[in-house]
């Protein structure tokens, strides 16, 4: 089964930077995951879609939330067993402080067309979330 592992969160200052990873392993080669991304949630809040990423077929399209779009980037790295997912975040601001979830989607479902997009229920497996606070 899929485990989906994040770290990197933290506390930071205004106009800082950190950058989030997801380990992904169970998968074995890799060529179960189709769709991943990052969501998050701050208290009270409803679970939002930040970035996601085109994993399956090595398409690597990447849909950004336009509250981010410009300082946060996500990105994807092979390695043996294991397929990571970064998010880098920079010119953070005390409103991404939250919760934040990596999510995959092993069947296709978040897909249309050529990106993957970030509709929280077509995302079946999450890991269990690091937080982020920005003051």
């Amino acid at each position: 089964d899929v485990q989906l592992v994040e770290s990197g969160g933290g506390s930071v200052q205004a106009g800082g930077s950190l950058t989030l990873s997801c380990a992904a392993s169970g998968t074995g080669d890799g060529s179960e995951l189709k769709c991943m991304a990052w969501f998050r949630q701050a208290p009270g809040q409803e679970r939002e879609g930040v970035a996601s990423i085109y994993i399956g077929g090595g398409g690597g399209s990447t849909v950004y939330a336009d509250s981010v779009k410009g300082r946060f980037t996500i990105t994807q790295e092979n390695a043996k067993d294991t397929l990571f997912v970064y998010l880098q975040m920079n010119s953070l601001k005390p409103e991404d402080t939250a919760m934040y979830y990596c999510a995959a989607d092993l069947d296709w479902r978040a897909r249309d067309g050529g990106v993957c997009y970030q509709e929280k229920t077509d995302f079946g497996h999450w890991g269990q979330g690091t937080q982020v606070t920005v003051s």
